[in-house]
Order: structure tokens, then C-alpha cells, then sequence
């Protein structure tokens, strides 16, 4: 059978959210976020579908006008760009519909690792890192924010300031001495 006629099966996770890979919620659980990850994807949600969109949607309209719709660029690269952009709206959608935010600064002056604490800490080598816990959405590892779910933040969590935890690690056990525990002040 030619190519043409059969339509490829997409998973859920390439349905997801246009490509980009994040790690799945665990099972069960919430999508923590802290209040400014929330606001991001708030305003990224409305620029999708206030702006970006009816953009597309009119460049498509009048390319499809133009007749012949198989060699028309705009056309094409249009509802593409369309696809991307509803995947992108139902991904951020399905994840705000879950989300709950935890106000870190509740915490401030707490020595003990939750949700959105920043955390210096010592590994065995004597390195210090910095790093700040947030949602699975929120992650930038350059910047040192890494997810609640990753080995790292879940061997911290609970923890408080002086405490030695270990890290299970593909090399051996590490051990995380944790040097300071903040949060944000209120406000």
C-alpha cells in the first residue's frame, strides 16, 4: 500500500506539547508550580491565543483563497504552524487545569527544604551549588532551577540546613551537605 494512504499513529506524548519533552507528572500527582511559573504560563497561554493565533488562522484564510493550495507556501507552513500552536494551547491548558500553586515565601525563614526553597548545598568534593526547587514546567537547569521530581531535589526535600542526605548517583552514593535553606521573603 502507498504511503500516501495510511495515516501514521501519534502517541499522546508527541500530542503533548509540540516536541518538547518534560517529564511526566507522577502518577497521581499535582503540578506544583510556584506563583511566577503559574503567571508564565498564564501569559504564554494568552499571547497563544489572543495574538499568535488569529495571526496564523488569517494568513491561512487568505493563502487558501489563493487557489491551488498544494505549492502554497503561506498555506502550508500556515496550518502547520496552526497544529503547533493548538498543541501548544491544549498542553498549556491540561497543565493549568492541574496546577497548583504553593507560595514559597509562606516558608520564609524556615531551615527546612520544601517546594521552592533555594538551597545551597556541598557535594563530597567539597563543589558548592546553588539551586532553587520548582514545578516540572518551571525547570532551568543553567539558571539552577530543577524540578521537585528530580533525584537531587528529592533527596533534599525535608532536609534542613546542616543535615548530610545522600544521593543514590550512577557512580555511588553521594552525600549532599546541605549549607543554607532560604525563601523568598513575603510579601
Amino acid at each position: 500500500m502507498n504511503k500516501a494512504f495510511v495515516r501514521e499513529q501519534t502517541s499522546d506524548a508527541d500530542d503533548e506539547d509540540g516536541g518538547a519533552q518534560l517529564p511526566p507528572l507522577p502518577p497521581g500527582g499535582k503540578n506544583y508550580l510556584t506563583p511566577q511559573g503559574y503567571a508564565r504560563l498564564r501569559a504564554e497561554l494568552k499571547t497563544l491565543v489572543e495574538d499568535e493565533r488569529p495571526k496564523v488562522v488569517e494568513t491561512v484564510s487568505w493563502a487558501a483563497k489563493n487557489g491551488d493550495r498544494s505549492e502554497n507556501g503561506d498555506y502550508i507552513y500556515g496550518k502547520k504552524r496552526l497544529r503547533e500552536i493548538d498543541r501548544r494551547i491544549r498542553f498549556l491548558t491540561k497543565r493549568l487545569d492541574i496546577a497548583e500553586v504553593v507560595d514559597a515565601s509562606l516558608q520564609h525563614g524556615n531551615d527546612q527544604v520544601f517546594f521552592g526553597a533555594t538551597v545551597r548545598y556541598a557535594d563530597d568534593k567539597g563543589a558548592e551549588h546553588t539551586i532553587t526547587i520548582v514545578g516540572i514546567d518551571e525547570t532551568e537547569p543553567l539558571q539552577g532551577k530543577i524540578s521537585w521530581i528530580s533525584p537531587v531535589a528529592r533527596a533534599l526535600l525535608k532536609a534542613r540546613e546542616g543535615d548530610s542526605v545522600s544521593l543514590p548517583t550512577p557512580g555511588g552514593i553521594a552525600t549532599l551537605e546541605i549549607l543554607e535553606v532560604t525563601y523568598p521573603p513575603r510579601g
